[in-house]
């Protein structure tokens, strides 16, 4: 995605926080979602790659409370634009929970692969695009390759950390951090997986952390989709998951046509992350 220069912003914001009775039955329906997928394939671990961020720290939380210390494994895997707060605040939520984890930098792994691919300068071509983005791409795959030797040794699955509002924009890496066994927390938009940590008792200082993906120095999720968080998920909840139209959108939350829009257009051109790659249909 293209960074913009403005950040579009709601006037009136859907509110969609939860009571604490629906909280509570998130929270129970996404730890027993967690265990039934590990008996489902017959396993009793679980791998989480740790990112110092809501998402990954909220999915922690959950294994942990569905399958206890023993049976998660975290990992903490930093590259050379990660803001070094967010993988000491990684390793703090690994220790708070009192799980095992191993710090792992994949930067090694993506100067191998740089270094072998013609045509690319990595002291000049890195900081431009499209090699900036490619490049981006390429540490979050480089995890996910880390997070199934993890799961393939231990005999685990990997816990995705997405949530429904970047899924439903195809805000992730395809065949990076959407390559997982299942996710836990897809039901979720943001601000809800921000509600459900704190509920769960997550410092605040980590429930309200300025988001950011890291696929390059200075980047953050709501400068690169161009619109708060809370201005996508009201867009979503009302216009793409709910009944009211592009028009009837804007005027509910208070936001120019044009935003629904391009929520709009993000949402269809993903949809190929949201689905198995096609094949021919069989012959008659």
């Amino acid at each position: 995605m293209a960074e913009t220069d403005a950040i579009a912003r709601a006037d009136q914001p859907l509110d969609l926080s939860l009571s604490t009775a629906e909280l509570d039955a998130r929270r129970d329906h996404i730890t027993s979602f967690i265990s039934d997928q590990l008996d489902a394939a017959g396993v009793e671990d679980a791998i989480v790659a740790l990112s110092g961020g809501i998402d990954s720290t909220l999915t922690a939380y959950l294994a942990v409370e569905a399958l206890g210390t023993d049976s998660v494994h975290g990992l903490v895997m930093p590259s050379e634009v990660n803001r070094e707060r967010n993988m000491s605040d990684a390793e703090r939520v690994a220790e708070t929970l009192g799980i095992e984890y191993d710090v792992v930098p994949v930067e090694p792994i993506v100067d191998t692969i740089l270094d072998v691919v013609p045509g690319i300068d990595p002291e000049t071509d890195v900081e431009t695009d499209p090699v900036r983005t490619a490049v981006g791409n390429l540490r979050v795959r480089a995890r996910a390759v880390l997070n199934y030797f993890y799961a393939n040794r231990e005999d685990a699955l990997v816990l995705g950390t997405g949530n429904r509002s970047e899924a439903l924009v195809g805000y992730y890496t395809k065949y990076g951090d959407g390559a997982v066994d299942c996710h836990p927390i897809a039901n979720l938009y943001k601000g809800q997986v921000r509600q459900l940590a704190k509920h769960l008792g997550v410092d605040d200082d980590l429930a309200e952390k300025t988001a950011s993906a890291e696929m390059w120095s200075g980047q953050t999720d709501e400068q690169e989709l161009g619109l708060t968080y809370e201005t996508l998920d009201s867009v979503l909840a009302l216009h793409v998951d709910g009944p009211l139209s592009k028009s009837a959108t804007a005027r509910e939350i208070g936001v120019d046509p044009s935003v629904i829009d391009r929520v709009r257009g993000l949402y269809e051109r993903s949809a190929h992350k949201r689905r198995m790659p096609p094949g021919p249909e069989p012959l008659s």
